[in-house]
Order: C-alpha cells, then structure tokens, then sequence
C-alpha cells in the first residue's frame, strides 16, 4: 500500500510474536497494568510477559495469591506483611504454603526474601532447585542459639545452581560466612555475584584473613562487594598483601568494591590516620585485575601520593568506567601539562571523590580535561575546591556532565554550588547540594530554569528551614518528580524548634513532584519525656512534617527520627494526623514502629492505598513494649485498609 493512503490495519492485527517483543520492553508496573486493561488478549499477553514481580500484601490472604504470572523469573517476597516476622509461621504447615509458591511461579531463578530463621530458607530453597540469584534480608538479632552460619546452609543445600548471593541487608556475623563458603566448594566456585557489603554502620567488617578465604573459594567472582576494617589498630585489617592475594584469588573482577566499616555511619573521616596501603601496592593491583569496570576504594584512612597508581588504571584497566575513591590523598597534582595521577582515565564515565584534602581547583579543572566522558560527578569533604572550580569544571564538561552531587565542602554552599553548575544547568538530570544558607543573604540570585532536573537530593542540619531552597536558585525546575530530604543532628542540643514548620509547603512550587524520601534517621532526640528546657521528638515530627498536606505526593518513604538512648524509632500522633491529611498519598512506606490506635488515623486519608510499617535498621524491635504493631493489629490495620467501604480512586 502507498505511503500515505488510509489502511483498515488494526492493532490487533500485529502478529502476536512482535506484540510480545514489545510488551516485553515495557518494564514499569503501573504502565504494564494500564496496558493490561485495554482488553482480555493484551490482559492475558502481559501477563505471560511478565517476569519481575515484588507481593505486598498479608501472607495469610492466600486466596489473592496471583497464579497467572508463570512465567516471572525474579520475585520479591521481603515486602510481604507482616513485615520482618517469619514468612511461614501464620500456617500451621508451611510447607504447604512453600508448594503453593511453588506452584503459583514455576519459573523463579531469582529470590528476595525475609528471613527471620532458617526454617523460612530450608522450605522455599528446596522449592526452586534452581535458584540462581537470591538476596537475603533481616534486620532482626539473631537467634540465641544458631550455630555459626546456620542461615545460610539450607541455600547452598538445596540450590546447586546459585551463581549470585547478596546479604548486603541481612544481618549476621562475619563469621557466618566463610565456614559455608567452604564447605560447598562447587557451589562457592561458580559464584560469580557476591555481594557482603553490610549497609548497617553497628555491624564489623570482615577481616582481612575471612575476606581471603571466601576469594580464594571463589575464583570467578565478577562482581565483589565487601565491608571491610582498614584501620591498622584493628586486628585483621586489610593490607598490601591482602589486596594484592585478592586480586590474585579474582583476576576476573568487573566490579570490586571495599569500604570500611565506618564509612556508613555519620561519623566524621579520620583524617590524621593513614592505612595500611602503599601506591605500588595498588599499581600491582590494578595490574592484575585487567578486566575492571568498577572500582570503590573508600578507606576512611588516608592514603598518600596515589597519583602514580592511578595512572596505571588508564593502562592496566582500560574498560574501567566508574572510579570511586575514599580519603585517597594525591590523585591529581594539577600540574599545567601533562595531565597526570586519575586526569589519565579517559574512559571514566563516573567518578567520585571523598575526602581528598589536598584536591584543589586547578587539580579539578585537569580532570575535566582528561576525563571528558563524565557524566556522573560526586565530590564529598574536600574543602580546597571553590565555586570558580567546579564552574570551571563543569564548564569543560558541559556536553557530557548529567549527574552531580555536592557535599561537606566548605566552600560550597548551596548558592555557590548551583551558581557553580550554571553551565550545565539546562542539562543536569540529577543534583544534591547541601541545605547550607549561611551566606544566601546578600549573594547573587540565579532564578533560572532546570529543565531537565528529575531527582534532587538534600542535605540539612536539625533546626535548618527548607524554605530558602527556592531562593537559592532552585525554584524552576519544571521536570522534578523525586526529591530526597536527608536531616541529621542532635534535637536534644537544642531547646525547640524557632518556627512552626520546617519548609515542606515551600515544594508546591514544583509541579510533577510525586515521590519523596524523608530520611529523619539521623536526627536523635528524647522519644519519652524530655528535661526541663528540651523538646521531645514528638514536636519535632510536627515542626519536619508540617506542610506536607499540601503537596501532591503519590509516594513518601518516610524514616522515623531516634532515640538511641532507648531505641525507639516510631510514629507520634502529630506525624499520623499530617500524614492522613496529604490528600493525594497513595503510598507510604515508615521506617520505624507505630501504635496501631496511630495507624488508624492513616484511614481518613482517602487516596491511601498502600501502607507499611518497615523495622529496616539494627536491632530492629523484637518483643518490646513500646509498639503495639504486632501480627494481629498489623491485620486489623490491613483489613480496615483494604475494607470495600473504602473507596480508593485509581
């Protein structure tokens, strides 16, 4: 038929192999099901189509166990409520309900679950033989009476095939792992994913003699993440020698990542202690490891005059396309030419660099020149660098540059950061910059447009507003859809809150913002009764939360401030009212414990559709008194949630 004449072809009439290709690309779950919906034939097609797929919902609800996503080869099953307690203990016999899972998703090669105890593995490994991916999560302490690696022997029992293992949110001993590594030695030497960087800054890191003996089982490791000790005062710290017998014991790494332990709490770098690790060491090791493409090195000890390792990488590691490094002091010696030290690295495409004392502006502006393909950019704790520098930095970059974030910098607030990525203003997808507004009174103003700008990311003291956010430069940003909040400090250093409300209301200015993560985990306060001159946390979470009934959020993650006096991170009544009354919530998803009389009020708000209560930080609540959240009250609340006399607008 000739170009431009009408056609009576219908969608329908696409052939259903081309149709299934296309359903096939479509990953978003809300787009999915919208497609879903236009007819039985594309109901039925994304369904058999479909094969990611993460269950919320009460365990005890089997009858709404979906069975028509057979062919789902990754499930998610650690958002299953109630949260955190044992997956099959709500059945008398759990393993009738391991069947049905079984039953309902054939095809499963990758897992995430919640495991509370090692019955939870034992029953839903020996149902999927062929298990190849799987991600353990818990929070919880560990039962009394395990024996060391208890957890994890029923996986490596029932799963020959296991070739990825991630327990970067499961709680356990270092000590745990490397028996079992060991004794399942087939299955240790086709593991090519593993993942042990712990993201809870109470747990230790491994030690240098546990961390070889896992690589020295595992030859074809790809991908290495870790937490590790680098402080030489510690027994077991990581070395020369062990980053060189690493490299010896994984030469095909891909992906190496080493942090100390201490670099995920909120501790300030020590930045007076050097570690154990010399600049030819790691030239021999980046020699050996030819095939890397991503590198972290965050130390949180110094580590001096590296600029003569960091050239190798250009050389030994030529696919090498990410680089982060942590307190490496030296990296770029900013000489005029030739360039030198990490300016070397063409093939960077991400580069982040923490704590470097010694990096300044000129140093900077010569990785702008050599490394010309950034377009990821994070620079944290190095206090030489000024607004001249990163304009001029970002300037160089201006075509490629997409991605930045800009922290603990003395002399870059948030005014003189913005002013400083003015080149790549109408360019930038996503920003953080510190909520620092010390100097915005009397500085120059850029209210301009970011068009482009999509997630924003910001960090601000407890006591600090949020208001001068749109004064500082940032009150266009047409396209913002996410925006993180992250507040830290200590609320009982401070006797109350200066004005009513932190600055919430001040985000209506951005039209498209639908999703929010408040993250008040760094905030400490007094959860019961505050001293005489205090305020307790209560009030706080009316003075953070207050505004937020007038955004147009659809999703809010939501961390609980602390006290750690008696660990409690929980919702106050203030917080629960604010929250009913944000009209347009759909999900809500808090980080801490709550009262269930609390949870009730969640009920006025109309749009809520999806709640959850989430104990993800060590040690999570086990058998206290405080929170009334328990099994039967999470059901009540879900029932009452999920009642047909609630009409939820889709």
């Amino acid at each position: 038929m000739a170009a431009g004449t009408s056609s009576n072809v219908h969608l329908h009439d696409i052939p259903d192999v081309i149709l299934s290709n296309i359903f096939s690309l479509e990953t978003e779950t809300r787009t999915r099901n919208a497609m879903s919906l236009v007819c039985l034939k594309w109901l039925l097609l994304e369904r058999s189509t479909r094969k990611s797929l993460t269950l919320r919902g009460n365990i005890r609800n089997l009858f709404l166990l979906p069975t028509c996503f057979r062919a789902v080869t990754h499930l998610d099953l650690s958002f299953l409520s109630p949260w955190g307690y044992p997956l099959l203990d709500s059945f008398s016999n759990p393993l009738v309900l391991a069947q049905f899972l079984r039953h309902a998703f054939p095809s499963v090669v990758s897992l995430i679950v919640y495991v509370r105890n090692p019955l939870t593995l034992h029953l839903l490994a020996s149902q999927w033989p062929n298990l190849q991916h799987v991600k353990l999560v818990r929070w919880h302490q560990l039962w009394p009476a395990a024996p060391v690696g208890s957890d994890l022997v029923p996986l490596f029992d029932h799963c020959p095939m296991l070739s990825s293992l991630d327990v970067s949110h499961f709680y356990c001993w270092t000590e745990d792992l490397p028996p079992v590594i060991q004794a399942y030695p087939s299955i240790a030497t086709s593991l090519s994913h593993l993942n042990i960087l712990k993201h809870d800054s109470s747990t230790d890191g491994f030690k240098s003699h546990q961390l070889l003996s896992i690589t020295a089982c595992c030859p074809n490791l790809r991908k290495l993440l870790a937490t590790c000790i680098f402080n030489p005062r510690f027994i077991g710290f990581i070395s020369d020698q062990t980053l060189l017998t690493l490299a010896l014991n994984c030469p095909l790494l891909s992906l190496l990542h080493l942090a100390d332990s201490t670099s995920m709490s909120n501790v300030r770098p020590n930045l007076i202690e050097d570690a154990s690790i010399s600049f030819a060491a790691l030239g021999d090791v980046f020699s050996k490891l030819p095939l890397l493409e991503e590198l972290v090195l965050d130390v949180c000890h110094n580590v001096k005059h590296t600029w003569p390792a960091l050239e190798l990488l250009n050389t030994k590691c030529p696919t090498l396309k990410s680089l982060r490094l942590g307190q490496f002091q030296g990296i770029c010696r900013g000489i005029a030419s030739p360039p030198d030290g990490v300016a070397l690295c063409q093939a960077l495409e991400s580069l982040s660099i923490k704590n470097c004392t010694d990096l300044t502006d000129k140093a900077l502006i010569a990785i702008s020149h050599g490394c010309h393909r950034l377009s990821k950019f994070e620079v944290l704790g190095c206090n030489q660098l000024t607004r001249k520098g990163m304009w001029e930095f970002t300037h160089n970059l201006r075509k490629t540059l997409v991605d930045v974030k800009i922290s603990y910098c003395k002399n870059l607030n948030a005014v003189s950061s913005l002013q400083a990525l003015e080149p790549i203003r109408d360019r930038i997808v996503k920003l953080h910059i510190d909520c620092v507004w010390a100097s915005i009174i009397g500085e120059e103003k850029s209210l301009k447009n970011w068009s482009k700008l999509k997630y924003l990311s910001l960090w601000i003291a407890v006591g600090e507003l949020l208001n001068p956010l749109s004064l500082s430069g940032l009150n266009d940003c047409p396209s913002l859809e996410e925006i993180q909040i992250k507040i830290q400090g200590d609320c009982r250093d401070q006797p109350k809150p200066f004005m009513a409300a932190f600055g919430l209301s001040s985000l209506t200015c951005y039209p498209n913002l639908t999703r929010m993560i408040l993250d008040c985990s760094g905030v400490t306060g007094y959860a019961l009764t505050a001293p005489v001159g205090h305020t307790d946390l209560s009030l706080w979470e009316r003075f953070f939360l207050s505004g937020i009934q007038d955004s147009t959020l659809n999703e809010l993650n939501y961390w609980t401030a602390q006290d750690v006096d008696v660990n409690q991170r929980c919702l106050f009544l203030p917080a629960a009212g604010l929250l009913a009354q944000c009209g347009s919530l759909r999900k809500l998803f808090i980080h801490g414990t709550a009262n269930e009389h609390l949870m009730m009020f969640l009920l006025g708000n109309p749009t809520l559709r999806d709640v959850q209560l989430r104990e993800d930080y060590y040690p999570a609540p086990d058998n206290d008194t405080i929170t009334e959240m328990r099994v039967g009250s999470c059901c009540r609340f879900e029932d009452a949630l999920n009642s047909s006399s609630r009409h939820v607008p889709d």
